[in-house]
C-alpha cells in the first residue's frame, strides 16, 4: 500500500445510480415504498458501476490482536480469551462463525498481534508483535508497526476483491479493544472518555472509572495528533483497529462494498474516513451497537445502521445479517416487475410522485 493518505478512492458511478433510481421508480409499487432497501440497491450500483448486482459471495475479515493496556484492569476477561476465541472462529463455535455459516458467509481470520506463538489451520499469520505495548505507560506501537497493520488490512481487502467477493464485512477479536477504540474516538472527536466510553465486554464500576481515567491520561500524556490518524493509532490504538482501517480503505479502493459491524468496526471505519473521506461512500452500517461511542462515529461518517438488535458481541457478527438484507434489496431491483411488465397503468401515481416528501 502507498502512503494511506494518497490512496485513490474511485467516485461512485453517478450515471448508473441515476439508472437505478429510474428503474426503482418504474417498479410496480408506490414510490419509495421500500424505503432504505431502495437506497441500498442504488448505492450498491454506484459502488460497483453495474445496475444489477448480487451479494452472494460474502466474506468477513476478522483481525485478532492483543492490547497491552489490559494490564491496567480495564476489562473483566483475561487476555487468553483472544487466542481461545481466535481458534474457535476456525472451529465454527463463535457467534459470528455460527451466523456466517447460516448466512453462507466465508470467514478469514488474521492474527495481526495475538500475545502467543501458535499454529492453527485457518488462522492467517500476519503477526506484527506479541500484542501492543501498554498505552498507559508508553505509546502503543511504533509508526512503522501501525503502517504495517494498515498494509495488512489493505492487502486482505484487495485479495477479497481479486477473489470475486461481492461484499465484505470487517470484524475483530482482541480483549481490551473497546479501550483502544474509545481512546482513538476521543482523540479524533476531541471528546473526553466520559462521552465515548462504555463498559465493553463487562467491567465493574471501579474498573469502568479506571478505564476512562486511563484513556484521558494517555491522550494528555502522548498528545496524539488528531489530524494524523496514523499518529493516533500509534499512540493509543491497536493492531486490530489499524488493520481494520486498512481493510476499509482497501475495499473502497477496489470498489468493494463493505459492512461495518459494531463499535470497534465503526471506529476503524472512522479512521479510514478521516484518512480518505471518499472511502465512506463504500460503507454500509449493520446494527446499532450498545456501546456509547458507536453513534458518534457513525454520525461523523454520515453512515446509518440498518437495524437495532441490542447487539454488542463484536467479531463481525452484525455483518452476515446485513449481507442478507443487502442481497434482498439487490434482488428487488433486479427481479421485481415494472408497471409495464405487470400490465398496470401507473397514471394514478402522478400526483403522489410529485409529493415533496417522496423526492430524493
Amino acid at each position: 500500500m502507498k502512503n494511506p493518505y494518497e490512496i485513490e478512492i474511485p467516485a461512485l458511478d453517478e450515471a448508473v445510480m441515476k439508472e437505478a433510481w429510474a428503474r426503482q421508480d418504474a417498479l410496480a409499487k408506490p414510490p419509495r415504498s421500500l424505503g432504505v432497501l431502495e437506497e441500498i440497491s442504488v448505492r450498491f450500483a454506484g459502488m460497483t458501476g453495474k445496475l444489477y448486482n448480487d451479494a452472494k459471495k460474502r466474506r468477513i475479515l476478522i483481525f485478532a490482536a492483543d492490547n497491552g493496556v489490559v494490564e491496567e484492569g480495564v476489562t473483566s476477561a483475561p487476555q487468553s480469551v483472544t487466542l481461545a476465541q481466535t481458534i474457535n472462529f476456525t472451529r465454527g463455535l463463535t457467534g459470528v462463525a455460527v451466523l456466517a455459516k447460516h448466512y453462507n458467509t466465508e470467514l478469514k481470520v488474521v492474527d495481526v498481534g495475538i500475545n502467543a506463538r501458535f499454529e492453527q489451520p485457518g488462522v492467517i499469520d500476519r503477526k506484527i508483535a506479541l500484542g501492543t505495548r501498554n498505552l498507559a505507560k508508553e505509546p502503543a506501537m511504533s509508526r512503522e508497526q501501525a503502517l504495517q497493520a494498515l498494509n495488512t488490512g489493505y492487502e486482505m481487502a484487495a485479495q477479497a476483491a481479486a477473489d470475486g467477493v461481492e461484499i465484505l464485512g470487517i470484524g475483530e477479536m482482541g480483549i481490551g479493544n473497546t479501550t483502544t477504540s474509545s481512546a482513538i474516538l476521543s482523540c479524533l472527536l476531541g471528546l473526553p472518555a466520559e462521552a465515548t466510553t462504555g463498559r465493553g465486554g463487562g467491567v465493574n464500576d471501579a474498573g469502568f472509572a479506571r478505564k476512562k481515567e486511563i484513556i484521558d491520561s494517555a491522550i494528555a500524556r502522548w498528545e496524539p495528533d488528531p489530524k494524523d490518524v496514523v499518529d493516533v493509532m500509534t499512540k493509543v490504538g491497536g493492531f486490530d483497529i489499524a488493520a481494520m482501517c486498512g481493510a476499509f480503505l482497501g475495499a473502497a479502493a477496489h470498489r468493494l462494498p463493505v459492512v461495518i459491524d459494531g463499535y470497534i468496526s465503526a471506529v476503524s471505519a472512522l479512521c479510514a474516513y478521516r484518512i480518505r473521506p471518499e472511502s465512506a461512500n463504500y460503507f454500509f452500517g449493520s446494527h446499532i451497537s450498545c456501546e456509547r461511542g458507536y453513534l458518534l462515529a457513525m454520525d461523523e461518517m454520515k453512515v446509518k445502521p440498518m437495524f437495532q438488535l441490542e447487539m454488542r458481541l463484536g467479531e463481525g457478527s452484525g455483518c452476515p445479517i446485513a449481507f442478507e438484507v443487502i442481497d434482498g434489496a439487490l434482488s428487488v431491483l433486479k427481479n421485481m416487475a415494472t408497471f409495464d411488465e405487470a400490465r398496470i397503468d401507473d397514471g394514478y401515481l402522478s400526483e403522489i410522485r410529485s409529493d415533496a416528501h417522496l423526492q430524493r
